[in-house]
């Protein structure tokens, strides 16, 4: 390492990665009196077709600290009812009226969303948020990660703290220079994102449409349609091989009502590839380092519930460190014991998202008939509203809840 790393700066806490669990990780430990980088390798937010899904379970969590109200102040829109549609008629499926203490989604740009929680953590102290900043490698001493190697701009330097905390997603850095390797569960789909307008008269459900192979999910943002194609795995290069009108006419095959603004997808350049990854690690600790979030558990795109995991699993790790922060070096056993806490809740989840994608998503992109059918049993349940939210609870509130438990210091 030449002259210009030799920088070291001391914190409790490192956290790599400023998305959703990196955020609400590093709010709450400076909200709660200690000193926390965190380390975003991007200059800012701004990245379009995130994980924009808040369900009830992270409203809750912005109630406990207080930031319900300016969350309310974003632009957004929300739901309460998820419908799919076969031939002419909109299924409901899912519904979140009548549960509580939230009884919906709300759909807001997560650019909004991490501007919202930086805010909030700069009138703490001990809140470092360092943009332009990427996190390169680990830094080791004694059989334990101590800090990270960084770099911003031509700047090389070291970075330490008591307790690395890696959240920096599925392609995680840090992961793999720990050593570590995700269990890979599969998925029979990748999804590509784009806009549509949206027009007086257009259906005001956020719903989905399966046919001719495809699937198609419009999520209403009030004046344009986020819309999800979902394809089968692989397929997205073949598609992206043929001219851009080809996919047009897929889209409007599967949303007639969208035909005359087709031409609003400009080129491929405007559609956007998730790859959908869907794995686990066996274990998310080491010494001194801890991974959470999608570095810790892609998760696939079924139920939008990515981000609400993500801030589940940064709420229990602020739960568990800030005490043990406080005291010093936090033990391994405080690592596994946030690993333990969130490990249900990730198996459960994944196996009834890899439940849906075998025996839904996988039969809708093998079909290729113009319309799928519901059986009229299950068109018989889905009349009953009480069958409807069960999926709705799952999904909104997720097993094993978490609350904040860890109390605010004095800010600055």
């Amino acid at each position: 390492m030449d002259e210009r790393a030799r920088t070291r700066v001391s914190r409790d806490c490192l956290v790599v990665g400023g998305g959703p669990a990196g955020m609400v990780l590093g709010l709450l430990l400076a909200r709660a009196g200690l000193a926390v980088a965190i380390l975003e390798k991007h200059a800012d937010f701004l990245r379009d077709f995130r994980g924009d899904t808040v369900h009830p379970s992270t409203l809750q969590i912005l109630d406990e600290i207080g930031l319900l109200e300016r969350f309310n102040l974003l632009k957004q829109h929300r739901v309460q009812e998820l419908k799919i549609a076969f031939g002419d008629r909109l299924q409901p499926f899912i519904e979140f009226r009548g549960l509580a203490p939230f009884d919906y989604v709300a759909l807001v740009p997560q650019w909004d969303f991490l501007d919202l929680i930086a805010d909030a953590g700069r009138k703490y102290p001990g809140f470092d948020l360092r943009v332009s900043t990427e996190a390169v490698g680990l830094v080791e001493e004694g059989g334990r990660i101590c800090g990270v190697r960084a770099r911003q701009g031509d700047e090389e330097f070291e970075l330490r703290a008591n307790v690395v905390v890696a959240c920096d997603g599925r392609h995680s850095r840090m992961r793999e220079a720990a050593g570590f390797t995700p269990i890979d569960y599969g998925a029979p789909m990748d999804v590509l994102w784009f806009r549509m307008p949206r027009r007086a008269g257009d259906p005001e459900d956020v719903f989905g449409r399966a046919a001719f192979g495809h699937m198609l999910v419009l999520l209403n943002r009030d004046d344009y349609w986020q819309a999800a194609y979902v394809v089968a795995k692989g397929q997205a290069a073949t598609l992206r091989t043929q001219p851009i009108e080809t996919f047009r006419s897929g889209i409007a095959r599967l949303a007639p009502f969208l035909a005359d603004r087709t031409r609003s997808i400009e080129s491929w350049d405007t559609v956007k590839l998730l790859e959908v990854k869907v794995d686990r690690l066996p274990t998310w600790h080491r010494p001194g380092l801890l991974l959470i979030g999608d570095a810790a558990h892609a998760m696939s795109p079924v139920g939008g519930v990515g981000i609400n995991l993500a801030v589940q699993d940064a709420v229990a790790a602020a739960n568990a460190l800030a005490p043990a922060l406080r005291r010093g070096v936090p033990d391994e056993s405080v690592l596994a014991a946030v690993e333990r806490r969130r490990m249900l809740p990730t198996r459960l989840t994944q196996a009834v998202q890899r439940q849906i994608q075998k025996r839904v998503i996988s039969r809708a992109l093998e079909s290729s008939g113009a319309q799928l059918e519901l059986p009229a049993f299950v068109r018989w349940l889905l009349g009953f509203a009480a069958v409807r939210r069960i999926p709705a609870r799952f999904m909104g509130y997720g097993v094993r809840r978490e609350h904040v438990r860890i109390g605010e210091a004095t800010p600055a």
